[in-house]
């Protein structure tokens, strides 16, 4: 029978594991749905012409994204729409304004990107825009690689003129319009520098004090803002620098692309602004227009996890609260920690760098997490580009570097590491990937408190997942050993699962599933219903989060059926859950009277020290690994036994397990006859014998039922009431 049962759940994991289904869930890792994209440009405009402010997302990574506002003008929400420049390369569109360009009542895309400035004619209506690149537009201009314009009518003539940030020259510079509202013409002996800012000048027209004529604010690759405040009237412009206005803000990210906007809907400009490493920054304007109080919005934009780029994302519960915290690596060299302050099924994430703050190797650096010197803190074995291992000892109030360790490894370039116990044995073992694409086994040969990581050079073999293997170790197939899943440079997954004799590539299970480049896999369940999901990392520094819907809390069935016996000992049975159950059972929940009274694999408990004439409300749920069933209720109330009657002793069958039939054996020792039942596991009576005399009895059944009827293999118990004294016991009938 146990062969049997093994061999079906086995088969049953082999049919779940080629049916794996991923589900994309951006909202784990970034709650307010706007990706942060490299270099971010936000620029708004009502691109779909229904009174609400969207606006274009640059980046260096493709074309602007179209970011719809589903909310109104006073309260906006923001999703991303319809990929409107999917077709345009973003060698010339890394950054997107919005502007009629033509007069014809329609809003036109003016691109800059590395090809310099470009012009996209908007050829059908306000709110379903196709873009058609009009050749050559901008072809006078000496504006380089990655010019940032922004059109406004500065000079009142009814045409639009344009303001341009040139890229590693840091220039300002105004083009006046000398053609006409439905024909623009710009030319370099049109042109004045408004000023220079150093490097990346990322200038927008405003008219912020509003007094009738356009302003600009520019963002650099430095920290803050430069803001040009027009002193002038509406033809004639003259800015000077305001130091002002903007003081203060910016000062974290660098490479600060702004544009100001009235989100609200209060008259006042806010300001929302991209950075290099991609989330975007809101602040309200609470103040007024010439004396500006900001707040800064964490919600509508808030929340996206980015490291600042090559994210590599491990997973370790760091305070011992039940849920897992996440730990990365980051292009820097530096390591990030984000504690979890959601569940244990519903992660949230709270950046808390500080603990990490003494660790910082070379670039691209990669962490590993665990207890290496059995002292119960969690330390860290660090890799970077240069391919070393440094073991960072996890002192109670921050780390110390041991320059001992690890100095006979060198990956050669490009060192991720992962600890965990490979081979069983108490302590943990290394597997790092290196530059070349390799994966390497460092078995612990030392102790559980005295690590010694020594080379298992055929263990991996010649497996090569091509440039800048990135591993993680899980049981991929759950067949009860190691598998390992590889990201590589080129954002691809490389699947190996151990096949009892050596490794086989399976091109199946995560098909289709890409990042950009320098992907980083994290097996883990991070929603805790017993499958595996995949955290992703890559070269932008964020984190994708694919659910795998293998198990759930969708379907979670509870116990059915519950019946209790009387008398100062109950005994209350119940059936199994129905099938079809969508995560793995592990135990029964038992609660009296709401409170959780103990927890159990069978199906049936005795209560015993209950209070006499008391009544008892008693919960049975099934705990599965993704959550707890509803309950199902029966009420008790123990009542007194006959003192003059003494416990059945004795209980017990012989052979157990047994087949086809066993011995029960028992005494009654007083005056009283007794009953002794068979009951299934539904809580069925099987067979009985009623009216058994006082003396010793032994017995025997046959693995019938009342009818003759043979019963099936499994575990059966025996119940033998005297009077109101009750003992149960367990067998099993094994065919």
């Amino acid at each position: 029978m146990k062969v049997i049962l093994i061999t079906l759940l086995a088969l049953l994991c082999a049919q779940l594991l080629f049916s794996q289904p991923w589900e994309l869930d951006n909202s784990v890792f970034n709650p307010s749905g706007i990706p942060s994209l490299t270099f971010s440009q936000p620029r708004f405009a009502d691109v779909d012409g229904d009174g609400a402010s969207d606006f274009w997302l640059g980046n260096t990574s493709r074309s602007p994204l179209f970011i719809k506002n589903t909310g109104t003008a006073t309260i906006p929400a923001f999703t991303v729409g319809t990929d409107y420049l999917a077709g345009i390369s973003y060698l010339a569109s890394e950054m997107a304004v919005c502007a009629d360009l033509d007069a014809d009542g329609d809003l036109d895309l003016i691109t800059g990107g590395y090809t310099g400035l470009h012009l996209f004619q908007n050829n059908s209506s306000t709110t379903t825009p196709v873009y058609v690149e009009v050749n050559g537009f901008f072809s006078g201009l000496s504006v380089g690689s990655n010019p940032v314009p922004d059109l406004a009518d500065v000079d009142n003539d009814g045409d639009l003129d344009m303001v341009v940030g040139l890229s590693e020259d840091g220039a300002v510079r105004l083009y006046t319009n000398t053609g006409s509202p439905t024909l623009g013409q710009f030319s370099e002996s049109a042109m004045q520098v408004i000023g220079d800012i150093g490097l990346y000048a990322y200038p927008v027209f405003c008219d912020f004090d509003s007094d009738g004529d356009m302003d600009i604010l520019c963002g650099r690759d430095s920290h803050g803002f430069i803001y040009y405040q027009n002193d002038g009237n509406a033809s004639i412009p003259n800015w000077q620098p305001n130091s002002t206005l903007f003081a203060g803000l910016g000062m974290t990210d660098y490479w600060n692309s702004p544009d100001l906007v009235d989100l609200n809907n209060d008259g006042l400009y806010d300001l929302v602004f991209g950075t290099a490493s991609g989330p975007l920054q809101y602040y309200v304007n609470t103040g007024t227009a010439s004396n500006p109080v900001w707040q800064q919005n964490m919600s509508l934009f808030g929340g996206v996890i980015d490291v600042g780029g090559a994210s590599s994302p491990v997973f370790y519960d760091w305070d011992a609260d039940g849920d897992l915290d996440m730990i990365s690596g980051s292009q820097m060299g530096d390591i990030k920690f984000y504690h979890n302050i959601g569940t244990p099924n519903a992660p949230a994430w709270q950046a808390d760098h500080a603990y990490f703050a003494s660790i910082d190797h070379s670039i691209y650096a990669a962490v590993a997490i665990g207890d290496v010197n059995g002292d119960n803190l969690p330390d860290a074995i660090v890799g970077d580009l240069n391919g070393q291992l440094f073991y960072h000892r996890n002192t109670g109030i921050g780390f110390f570097y041991e320059s001992f360790y690890l100095t006979n490894i060198s990956l050669g370039g490009w060192s991720v590491p992962r600890l965990l116990d490979m081979d069983g044995d108490g302590d943990l073992d290394l597997v790092a990937g290196n530059e070349a694409g390799n994966i390497f086994y460092y078995a612990n040969q030392g102790t559980p408190t005295a690590p010694n990581w020594l080379l298992e050079s055929t263990y991996f073999g010649t497996i090569d997942v091509g440039t800048n293997c990135s591993p993680t170790i899980a049981d991929i197939d759950y067949d009860g050993d190691w598998d390992f899943l590889a990201g590589d440079m080129w954002g691809d997954l490389k699947c190996y699962l151990w096949q009892g004799l050596g490794w086989g590539q399976n091109t199946t299970l995560f098909a289709g599933i890409t990042t950009d480049q320098n992907a980083a896999p994290a097996l883990v369940d991070l929603d805790q219903d017993g499958d595996l999901d995949l955290v992703l990392g890559d070269y932008d520094g964020t984190l994708k989060f694919y659910r795998n819907l293998m198990y759930s809390a969708a379907v979670l069935n509870p116990p059915l059926n519950p019946v209790a016996t009387s008398g100062a000992e109950i005994m209350v049975t119940w059936e199994t859950p129905t099938a079809g159950s969508t995560s793995p059972f592990e135990h029964y929940n038992i609660y009296l009277d709401g409170v959780l009274f103990t927890s159990t694999t069978e199906s049936y408990w005795i209560f015993t020290g209950l209070t006499i004439g008391q009544n008892y409300t008693v919960w049975i749920t099934a705990q599965y690994v993704a959550g707890e069933s509803v309950p199902a209720v029966i009420h008790i109330t123990p009542v007194a036994n006959d003192d003059n009657v003494q416990i059945p002793v004795n209980l017990t069958n012989w052979p157990n397990p047994f087949n086809p039939s066993t011995t029960i054996s028992f005494s009654i020792t007083k005056g009283h006859t007794g009953l002794l039942e068979i009951i299934n596991l539904k809580g069925q009576i099987v067979k009985s014998w009623n009216g058994l005399y006082a003396g010793e009895h032994n017995l025997v059944w046959d693995g019938r039922d009342a009818t003759g009827q043979l019963v099936s293999s499994g575990v059966y118990l025996y119940r033998l009431q005297a009077s109101d004294k009750v003992q149960v016991r367990k067998m099993m009938l094994m065919k």
